[in-house]
């Protein structure tokens, strides 16, 4: 059985290519438009990973980690941050909040995400 991913991007474009990459690697893939939707899906179906970005309408990233922090599945769901800001004090935060890895989207390429995304399954023995 193949790995679940879950995409909370709100960039339509950026979801799509990500989701056709990582379902190209027999990864199941679903894509949330926004933090409220991504949280729905969570707690509906818990993926394995979930590449989230940080600023989306509706709830944020930070708004979907704390919450899920705070619902204790941050330790059942591995969370990959892909973010347009590199800000050491948000990287931080988001690290403190249970986030694996983190990708700034200016300096990487779908490649750069399929492999974070193996190594940091692997790292949870899926």
């Amino acid at each position: 059985m193949s790995n679940k991913i879950l995409i909370a991007e709100d960039d339509e474009i950026l979801g799509r290519i990500l989701s056709e990459k990582l379902k190209k690697w027999n990864y199941q893939v679903r894509l949330a438009k926004n933090g409220v939707e991504a949280l729905e899906m969570i707690e509906a179906d818990k993926p394995d990973l979930l590449l989230l970005d940080i600023l989306m309408p509706v709830k944020n990233g930070m708004e979907v980690l704390e919450e899920m922090a705070q619902k204790g599945y941050t330790k059942e769901v591995a969370v990959i941050i892909i973010s347009n800001s590199g800000q050491p004090v948000e990287i931080e935060k988001a690290k403190s909040l249970g986030v694996e890895d983190y990708l700034i989207k200016t300096n990487f390429d779908p490649e750069d995400v399929l492999e974070k995304v193996t190594k940091v399954l692997k790292s949870h023995g899926k």
